[in-house]
């Protein structure tokens, strides 16, 4: 597995663990539809989650959340859209991005909630 895929999957582990530290429920992970994949599905508070986990190892390009683009945004919307629909789901959503930095071996993890909003106008 290449490392930068390595970099990824351990900071989606860590994104798990941190949100089940916090009372998330986690419905799925890596769950796909079409062209899109969203990390982790989850709930908390009756409200259902999507996340986005972006992981690098340095910020020294950029934080990792300015990687989500708006294409990505809609996808992660369109496929939210779908799971919402095909479960017969009835209760508020939110988009959050998990963003990760690792250097050496520690994780520098920030959960920014309601971190976009693709529905609007």
């Amino acid at each position: 597995m290449a490392e930068h895929n390595r970099l990824g999957k351990q900071g989606e582990q860590e994104a798990i663990e941190f949100l089940k530290k916090n009372q998330f429920e986690i419905l799925e992970t890596n769950w796909r539809w079409q062209k899109a994949e969203v990390d982790i599905i989850a709930r908390k508070n009756n409200t259902l989650i999507f996340i986005e986990v972006k992981t690098r190892s340095t910020s020294f390009f950029g934080e990792p959340e300015e990687q989500v683009t708006l294409k990505k945004q809609q996808l992660i919307a369109d496929a939210a859209d779908y799971y919402i629909n095909h479960h017969n789901l009835n209760m508020p959503v939110r988009f959050d991005i998990i963003s990760i930095i690792k250097e050496k071996n520690t994780f520098t993890l920030r959960h920014i909630e309601d971190a976009f909003y693709p529905f609007q106008e």
